[in-house]
């Protein structure tokens, strides 16, 4: 860990990696918030999938992978979005349909694709110490369209999160703004490919928001909590990795599931002594009123 901290201020590449780090919690934090109370993890889960056929494509025509994830995210987002609205008998099938579907699509682009893509690999499985400085300004623009909308239909998104018919009854147009939620945890997807990988975005996506709801239950605070949480274990997780030379991604993926478990764990303790708490006072005050 210390040498970690001593070779950030000398390493311009590490020093990327944990504005990287910082940047992808944004997204992490606030609509992590959003698919955990709304239990659309399985959804995030198919668009996060899904974004390897546009990766794969934008490799085999020469441009770079994140140019092809972040409208193969949207599309996926919008097509899983109008399944799960209109076809609700087979969601999960028609799902997992896409899910393979984008996979198999990227891989086949990958296989015609000249050369071994070593960096299409890495965004497979996550190396955030080889994300570009160029990047980092494709983040910031990410999150600032995040904040922006999260900001400006923050009423509207809270009404389908928690109550979509009550949402129907007041007028709220349910349908575009559950799209709009998803094109929103799609982008997330896009900034946290590049800390994790696709295939480990979904538990950065979900845990340190599915942690943050152990113990606040304001939307808020869950999303505070969940971005300051998914900065720190994301910065620790790579210097814990930097020393013994590991996989970053992974590193930060296991630091996180650890963390969620104790806390899960812990929170089902404390649960049980709150009820306690509660059970002898309601005996001593049943006691009074005798």
């Amino acid at each position: 860990m210390e040498g970690f901290f001593t070779a950030l201020s000398q390493h311009a590449f590490l020093q990327t990696a944990v504005a990287t780090a910082l940047l992808a919690s944004i997204g992490c934090g606030v609509m992590g918030t959003y698919v955990v109370i709304k239990r659309i993890a399985f959804i995030a889960g198919g668009i996060a999938h899904s974004v390897l056929g546009g990766m794969g494509a934008a490799v085999y025509f020469g441009f770079e992978p994140l140019h092809g994830a972040l409208p193969a995210a949207i599309a996926a987002a919008l097509l899983i979005g109008w399944v799960r609205l209109h076809w609700h008998a087979q969601e999960d099938t028609l799902i997992s349909a896409l899910w393979a579907i984008g996979m198999a699509v990227g891989v086949l682009f990958i296989a015609k694709a000249p050369g071994y893509q070593a960096d299409l690999m890495s965004y497979l499985f996550g190396n955030i110490l080889l994300v570009p400085s160029e990047s980092l300004w494709l983040m910031v623009v990410l999150d600032l369209v995040l904040l922006a909308t999260v900001a400006a239909y923050h009423r509207q998104f809270l009404a389908v999160v928690f109550d979509e018919e009550f949402a129907r009854l007041r007028g709220v147009p349910v349908g575009f703004f559950y799209l709009l939620l998803l094109v929103l945890v799609a982008v997330t997807v896009v900034l946290l490919i590049q800390v994790v990988g696709l295939i480990l975005v979904l538990a950065l996506l979900t845990l340190p928001a599915a942690v943050a709801g152990h113990y606040v239950h304001s939307l808020g605070r869950m999303m505070l909590i969940a971005t300051l949480l998914g900065a720190v274990l994301s910065i620790t997780g790579l210097a814990l990795s930097y020393g013994p030379d590991l996989p970053a991604g992974p590193t930060i993926i296991l630091l996180v599931g650890g963390v969620y478990v104790l806390s899960a764990m812990l929170a089902q303790i404390l649960g049980r002594r709150r009820a306690r708490l509660a059970a002898v006072r309601g005996a001593r005050k049943g006691g009074i009123d005798a």
